[in-house]
């Protein structure tokens, strides 16, 4: 599927209107401060109800307003193009009286990851850099959202052991604070859920390493010349079963209990960049982390495509800005094949030269999207 058109109320800084996108690429060209981010931030918010930019719906609203929508059109891909399974249509996101609602093909959906079905998106933005030099829980973010785009059972089982990890540590605190009662049943409870939920994640994270260490080898090679990456995956839990995990959580739980919080389990994973078999993310200059984080989108969208046999839409915020123009090239010889892709650019930036016959240009100035033959 494409997005064939974006309607906006509200929504940041863009003037309410709807915009033609029926093209497999869609250029936005501006000042910094215009309003492309914007857009792309729109089409992604009817991908996942969110904001790529870790934003609160609260914010979100233009000027003084509270209340704010984003929907979306879809068709077929042009002719020549693959057709995706999904028969959905039409998306509309909207936050309304502080309550966020979602509809697809006007009908309203209690799970907001059902959109992932209609137009599922890969971004690449600055925020991306923080996968790779950020926090580990950023770098765990990542590679949930890789998974659960294709795995709507990892996301359901995600979804389950935070459920379970929220109740242990509310249990823990009550024990710390002196409300100790009867812990122990309700903690052996809990930490057989704990256990089956996590057990299962960490597999699903470690073959998903596996994979993306291979493909992602190959990208950092194939852009930057520079063999012997590899990701790997190093989880807090030691067990390959969930008999050895309840054990772990057993054996640790006195020390959980001092601390009135779970210090070990999937929410404690880290995944590790390496180059030969050292630490690389820690040692790589700003450039080699972001096109690390670039190249793991890429990763993204091709496990995408292998998975699932369709294309995602993809995002670019920027992306080619800070790269020579022989990275440039090999970057966009590494992208995966896509149904339909928005980049945004400075005016200064040499965009022209990387049209097709099927490219629309919108140039964006004070949140107002314009065509280059208006």
């Amino acid at each position: 599927m494409i997005i064939s058109s974006l309607r906006t109320a509200a929504f940041r800084n863009l003037s309410d209107a709807v915009v033609e996108t029926a093209a497999k690429n869609i250029f936005l060209v501006g000042e910094n401060g215009q309003g492309k981010t914007n857009f792309l931030e729109a089409l992604y918010f009817c991908s996942y109800a969110s904001s790529f930019r870790r934003a609160r719906d609260s914010d979100i609203a233009q000027n003084e307003k509270k209340d704010f929508s984003a929907s979306i059109t879809t068709a077929k891909p042009a002719s020549g193009q693959p057709v995706e399974k999904s028969t959905l249509g039409d998306v509309l996101v909207k936050f309304e009286k502080s309550k966020k609602s979602v509809f697809i093909d006007g009908k309203k959906k209690e799970d907001r990851k059902e959109l992932l079905s209609v137009v599922p998106c890969v971004v690449f933005c600055h925020e991306d850099m923080e996968f790779v030099a950020g926090s580990p829980e950023r770098c765990r973010w990542f590679f949930d959202q890789a998974l659960s785009l294709y795995d709507l059972v990892y996301l359901d089982d995600l979804r389950g052991y935070r459920r379970v990890l929220k109740s242990r540590n509310s249990v823990l605190r009550d024990n710390r604070q002196g409300h100790n009662g009867s812990l122990e049943p309700l903690l052996d409870a809990l930490d057989q859920q704990a256990a089956l939920y996590g057990v299962r994640l960490m597999e699903k994270r470690e073959t998903a390493a596996q994979l993306f260490s291979g493909v992602f080898s190959q990208l950092f090679e194939q852009v930057a010349n520079i063999t012997g990456m590899a990701v790997l995956y190093n989880p807090s839990w030691k067990a390959c079963c969930v008999d050895e995990a309840i054990a772990l959580l057993r054996k640790r739980r006195t020390a959980d209990l001092a601390a009135g919080i779970s210090l070990s389990g999937p929410h404690r994973d880290r995944y590790v960049f390496t180059l030969d078999g050292r630490d690389f993310a820690g040692n790589a200059s700003t450039g080699q982390r972001r096109l690390l984080a670039l190249l793991l989108r890429v990763a993204q969208a091709r496990r995408y495509r292998e998975t699932t046999g369709g294309n995602p839409i993809l995002l670019l915020d920027d992306v080619l800005l800070e790269m020579d123009g022989e990275k440039r090239r090999r970057f966009l010889a590494a992208l995966p094949d896509y149904n339909q892709a928005f980049y945004t650019f400075l005016p200064e930036e040499p965009f022209q030269h990387y049209r097709t016959g099927d490219t629309l240009v919108y140039y964006v100035k004070q949140g107002r999207i314009e065509s280059e033959k208006q």
